[in-house]
C-alpha cells in the first residue's frame, strides 16, 4: 500500500511538472500569449506566477497643457453723438480719468488725464478746440484770482490747446502724472503728459469737439 501511495504521489508530481513545462513551451512560442498577464491558471491548482514573463505597461498619462490667460483689452466707450467737421472726436471721462480720441469713427489713441478738484471742477458738454500754443503762463488773475492768493498761480506749461474762451485748456502737465489715470488736480484743465500734450498740439486740429462727461461740475455753456 505505502508503494502505491508513493506511485501515487510520483505520478501526480510529474503531471504537475509536465503541465508547467507545456505552459512554459507555449508561453515562449507564442507573442500574443507572452504579453498577457504573468499569471497562469491550472485546473485544480492555485494561480502561478510565470517567472519571466513580460507584463503591458500601463499607459503614462498625458501631461496636462498649462492654463494660459490673457488680459481682457479694455472696451472703448461708445463715440459721442456730436458733429465734427475735422473727423475727430474725443470724449474725456471722470470715471475712467481718460480721454479717448476717434479719427472718422476709429479709436486712434487712448490716454491719462487729470481734470479739476472738486473745488475747481472741470464743466461737462462739448468743448471745441481753438488757438494753440506751444508755451504759455498760465495766469488766475484772468478770470480774477490774483497770482498772491492762497488760491492763485502763474504757471509755465507747454503744448496747451485752447478748449474755452473762459481759460479751459488740455495741455502738457508733467507736474501732475502721478495723477493722470486715477484722480483730479488741476484747476478746471485737462492735464496730459507732454509727449501726449505733444501729440494733441501736433495732430487735432481746430474745432474738433472735446466732451467732457460725468465730472462734479455744472454743464459748459459753451463759452
Amino acid at each position: 500500500m505505502l508503494t502505491n501511495k508513493r506511485s501515487g504521489r510520483t505520478r501526480l508530481f510529474t503531471r504537475l511538472l509536465t503541465t508547467i513545462v507545456g505552459v512554459l513551451a507555449v508561453m515562449a512560442s507564442l507573442p500574443a500569449l507572452a504579453s498577457a498577464a504573468p499569471v497562469t491558471i491550472i485546473p485544480g491548482l492555485p494561480p502561478i506566477e510565470i517567472p519571466g514573463a513580460p507584463t503591458t505597461p500601463k499607459p503614462k498619462p498625458k501631461p496636462k497643457a498649462p492654463k494660459t490667460t490673457t488680459p481682457e483689452k479694455p472696451a472703448s466707450p461708445a463715440i459721442p453723438n456730436v458733429k465734427t467737421s475735422t473727423g475727430w472726436i474725443a470724449l474725456a471721462q471722470d470715471s475712467t480719468h481718460q480721454i479717448t480720441w476717434w479719427h472718422n469713427g476709429e479709436v486712434v489713441k487712448t490716454m491719462p488725464i487729470s481734470m479739476g478738484t472738486n473745488d475747481h471742477p472741470t464743466p461737462n458738454g462739448v468743448y471745441y478746440t481753438d488757438e494753440k500754443y506751444r508755451d504759455m503762463y498760465m495766469d488766475s488773475s484772468t478770470y480774477g484770482v490774483p497770482i498772491d492768493s492762497a488760491e492763485g498761480y502763474r504757471t509755465y506749461v507747454e503744448y496747451a490747446t485752447r478748449m474755452s474762451s473762459d481759460g479751459i485748456f488740455i495741455h502738457a502737465a508733467p507736474w501732475s502724472v502721478a495723477q493722470q489715470g486715477k484722480s483730479n488736480a488741476s484747476h478746471g484743465c485737462i492735464n496730459i503728459s507732454t509727449a501726449n500734450g505733444k501729440w494733441v498740439f501736433d495732430t487735432i486740429p481746430r474745432n474738433t469737439p472735446i466732451v467732457v462727461r460725468g465730472t462734479v461740475g455744472g454743464k459748459y455753456d459753451g463759452n
